[in-house]
């Protein structure tokens, strides 16, 4: 004897309502054989439609057992049973129950992608379907363009689409006019004649004539179980007697290519889940909106963050970074400083010869007169060396700076600043070549340096520059110096350099009288601030990411609260808890991802804006940061979205389904 397709044994099916519980099956025993069509008839609330969502195993039993060709369904779990329904089930429902977002071969594709089906495979088998059963000519139109019978055609494609070897029918012409009723009758009975197992559900006694046996159910109970004769059904207009069967609605053998890598599902996941954002363009605009305003803020405020370091520390570096600064006395403000004279030219001779030194330049100055004609003004006269300019990166707008010769030989050259070059020449003379008064000597203008802004405030007092020997011997009547600037090479760490030149000079001073400062401890202590206020900055555009993601997860869970019946179609047709899952999951990263995107060329404009407005420095972006943003972005994407991504695959398929 051959064994059942199904078996039901003692089969019994209660819902908790309240504090009690109701039996809507009672020890149901069905067994229906490979190849049959039946009907299962009785009143709306008899049980019919629980019957259903058992066989086709959307449900379990509370007591009793199912086997499907000798397997115990109760012992499989969920994916197991998704698989179960995949392989061997096809489902056509009385409302359709299509994707809206899809086309007519999108909606029929959908459970070769769960099986795994290669894409082209599965397209040119959607198409076979659909084109014999008459809808080649709407293969691309949504469900939304289709007429009733054709959109219940596409569902009967859909169920054929992975072989249907058994195929649930609940109420399938409930929604149809009877001429499309008849059409769907006919098409299931062909479907018969070809090897299906055909299971129609429904309350309409005339439907269930047209099958090989009725089974009667009332009050949760089979009271009826007999062969019939069938009636004859109006054939489809689609299926011709003379036609032979094509391939595509037999069972398929081929172009099943499981999924045999990870990636295989994600990219499925992403293509569905990409479909769905261009399904429902402005919530998935609205839920990016957050995301976006928080990416733009944090790769915006980096870059800002950046270019205010940089012109910080391009100021700073003008002064000289690493440059050592040697001054007499114990600090800044020391009484005693005037009175010790220990820095001479022999020093300066004896750190210009260490090997990580690159120049050193002294300072002596003095607050003079300086006359031009009918100008006298009160300035700074500065005793320096010819490598002063060079250490303080001070460039000339005209003329030059003096030479070793000029020092050497006390020369009475000076260099003079732009204060200086206003004051003495207003009328706008070339000072160059001109002789000035500096206190009561002479001397003659080479070169006027340029002005340098500074983030630190435009300098207003009046300088010039001359060779130290000349200040000494002419000027100021002192061989010492007030300080001695020394700029380390580049690639000396200015730290060590500091430490030996404070043992050289305490060695030749036989003690220590004089103290350092060390420009590079500015560039750390600004280097730090400007990190600091960018953390400070950041983390509060932080707060506006976490907004965003706070946005995303209330938008996905309205969007499960949305697409349930969609989540429960995609159940029925086979998806595992572990496909919808990754499918909201990769839509939450996906919608992330775009709103970072967004984000970052939206901060590239901003960029452009502050530029026009900006003109001393500017936005600084950085791969890091934008990489840091993408992260950020998918980040977000996971945390935020796993909790409606987990709720949809949670969902009980016959609730969702039943959800309109």
């Amino acid at each position: 004897m051959t064994q059942p397709l199904l078996t039901l044994r003692g089969i019994g099916r209660s819902f908790p309502s309240g504090e009690q519980e109701v039996q809507v099956l009672k020890d149901v025993d069905l067994d229906i054989g490979h190849g049959e069509m039946l009907a299962i008839v009785g009143a709306s609330g008899s049980g019919k439609s629980t019957l259903m969502n058992i066989l086709g195993c959307l449900d379990r039993p509370t007591t009793g057992t199912y086997t499907v060709s000798g397997q115990d369904v109760g012992t499989l779990d969920s994916d197991a049973l998704a698989a179960l329904r995949r392989e061997h089930f096809g489902f056509i429902f009385q409302r359709y129950h299509l994707m809206q977002h899809l086309t007519a071969t999108g909606n029929v594709e959908v459970p070769a992608v769960y099986a795994g089906t290669e894409g082209s495979a599965r397209d040119a088998r959607a198409r076979q379907l659909l084109a014999r059963l008459g809808l080649e000519d709407r293969t691309e139109h949504r469900p939304s363009q289709l007429s009733g019978g054709q959109q219940q055609r596409v569902s009967i494609a859909r169920a054929l689409m992975n072989g249907g070897q058994v195929i649930l029918a609940d109420e399938p012409t409930g929604a149809l006019d009877s001429k499309s009723g008849q059409e769907v009758i006919g098409i299931l009975r062909e479907l018969h004649a070809q090897g299906h197992t055909i299971i129609i559900v429904t309350h309409d006694m005339q439907v269930a004539r047209c099958t090989e046996r009725i089974i009667e159910i009332a009050d949760g109970a089979i009271v009826g179980d007999r062969p019939n004769v069938p009636t004859v059904a109006a054939p489809a207009q689609t299926v011709g007697d003379d036609t032979p069967t094509p391939p595509a609605m037999t069972r398929p053998t081929l172009g099943i290519a499981r999924f045999s890598t990870g990636w295989a599902r994600f990219s499925e996941a992403f293509r569905m889940a990409w479909r769905s954002m261009m399904a429902h363009r402005m919530r998935t605009a609205l839920t990016m909106l957050g995301i976006i305003i928080g990416i733009t803020s944090v790769v915006s405020i980096v870059a800002i963050g950046e270019g205010a370091k940089r012109f910080v520390l391009a100021d700073i570096k003008a002064i000289g970074t690493n440059t050592l600064d040697i001054y007499p006395g114990h600090d800044f403000g020391d009484d005693k400083a005037a009175s010790i004279r220990t820095l001479l030219p022999a020093d300066l001779q004896a750190i210009a010869a260490q090997p990580y030194v690159h120049s050193v330049t002294p300072t002596t100055m003095r607050s003079l007169r300086l006359r031009y004609r009918s100008a006298d003004v009160n300035g700074n006269v500065n005793g320096v060396s010819d490598n002063f300019f060079s250490v303080r990166d001070i460039q000339m707008a005209s003329g030059t700076d003096f030479d070793a010769n000029d020092v050497r030989h006390q020369s009475q050259v000076v260099v003079i600043d732009q204060n200086t070059r206003r004051k003495l020449f207003p009328d706008g003379t070339d000072p160059v070549g001109k002789i000035i008064l500096v206190g009561s000597l002479p001397c003659t203008v080479i070169g006027v340096a340029q002005e340098k802004k500074s983030m630190f405030g435009e300098n207003k007092s009046l300088n010039i520059w001359l060779p130290y020997s000349t200040g000494a011997s002419r000027l100021f009547g002192q061989q010492h110096f007030d300080s001695i600037t020394v700029r380390i090479r580049d690639d000396q760490p200015t730290k060590a350099a500091e430490e030996s030149i404070v043992r050289l000079l305490t060695l030749r001073h036989g003690g220590k009288d004089f103290f350092t400062f060390n420009m590079d401890s500015i560039v750390k202590t600004a280097e730090r601030t400007s990190q600091s206020l960018t953390l400070l900055l950041s983390l509060i555009a932080v707060i506006s990411l976490v907004v965003g993601g706070i946005g995303v997860m209330n938008i996905m869970l309205v969007s499960v609260t949305e697409r349930t019946r969609e989540i429960g179609i995609r159940m029925a047709v086979g998806a595992r808890q572990s496909d919808v899952l990754q499918q909201f999951l990769t839509e939450a990263v996906l919608v992330c991802l775009v709103g970072g995107f967004i984000g970052v060329l939206l901060s590239y404009g901003i960029s452009f804006v502050f530029s026009l407005f900006v003109k001393q420095w500017q936005m600084i972006f950085s791969l890091g940061a934008v990489v840091s943003a993408f992260l950020c972005a998918s980040l977000i994407g996971v945390l935020f979205g796993y909790l409606p991504a987990r709720n949809a695959a949670r969902l009980d398929p016959i609730e969702a389904l039943a959800r309109e």
